[in-house]
């Protein structure tokens, strides 16, 4: 219970070397742009990141920071294929996991009910099961007869997608309380949810932190995504997911994308990262400036 909030710099000293970490969002869509920043201003690497990967991923894979990835894809969305994730996985920079977006949802809900593995259709008769030959299927225990005496279902075979079990998430959302309750208010949950539930710990940046009453003034109570006993840690990070979206508080940065994904990285890093997030914000409120 209690006042949950502390800052970025407080989340990134809690992660360190060689952990697994995964961050929620949805390609270019509300990623904890903020808390990835802050990661990437640390020496923490040796990562395994576990993401439906957008610049989180082609930044820390730029950077050198991952060692192992497990995706379903890694996208901007507007740009189809990150060109960071592109060049540093056509030069071998880490190892790869990719499996079906459905495969990988599973791996987080089994990972969140403490659960190995979840048996799933999706990967079955697809080039997943080649490019990751450590899956293994499962035949249904139920050929004969179902426990309640209805015939049996027969001997289906799925995929055991394993539990992504996670040591820490990072996620951001639109609203949250100091108590780690967190609110999203644009079209999509993204898993965000998910993330949380499979990991140990669990840190969610915001747009804003309110007050719990004001969770539900003005939203349903489906919107409330992120249960507070699910997180460890609440940063208040106004427009913390820059570049990338988060509806309704704001849009996509269109313009900035495209000069991160036609820019050379070191040339990116050493303008928009090489000083906090105030330094970041400042950097990119000039390059807009000199576009007019």
């Amino acid at each position: 219970m209690g006042d949950k909030t502390m800052t970025a710099e407080d989340v990134v000293a809690r992660l360190h070397n060689g952990m697994t970490l995964g961050i929620g969002g949805w390609g270019s869509r509300r990623k904890p742009m903020t808390l990835v920043r802050a990661l990437l201003r640390s020496d923490v690497r040796d990562l395994t990141v576990v993401s439906y990967g957008g610049p989180d991923v082609g930044m820390l894979a730029a950077a050198g920071r991952i060692r192992r990835l497990v995706t379903a894809f890694v996208t901007l969305d507007s740009i189809p294929l990150e060109p960071h994730y592109r060049a540093a996985r056509e030069s071998g920079a880490f190892e790869l996991m990719e499996v079906d977006e459905a495969m990988f949802m599973w791996g987080l809900h089994a990972a969140a009910n403490r659960l190995p593995f979840l048996p799933v259709r999706a990967g079955l008769g697809s080039d997943v099961m080649r490019v990751n030959p450590g899956l293994r299927t499962v035949t249904s225990p139920y050929e004969d007869e179902w426990p309640f005496g209805e015939k049996g279902l027969g001997a289906e075979e799925f995929v055991a997608m394993p539990a992504l079990r996670l040591d820490a998430a990072l996620v951001h959302v639109n609203r949250a309380d100091r108590l780690g309750n967190g609110q999203y208010l644009g079209p999509d949950p993204y898993f965000d949810d998910l993330f949380c539930e499979a990991a140990d710990t669990a840190y969610v940046s915001c747009e804003r932190i309110v007050d719990t009453a004001e969770l539900t003034k003005e939203a349903s109570p489906q919107t409330l995504l992120v249960k507070r006993h699910a997180v460890t840690g609440v940063v208040e990070a106004p427009g913390g997911s820059h570049f990338t979206s988060c509806a309704p508080d704001h849009v996509r940065d269109e313009a900035f994308q495209k000069h991160y994904a036609s820019r050379p990285w070191p040339e990116f890093a050493e303008r928009f990262l090489g000083g906090d997030e105030r330094a970041y914000r400042s950097a990119v409120q000039a390059w807009h400036q000199e576009r007019r």
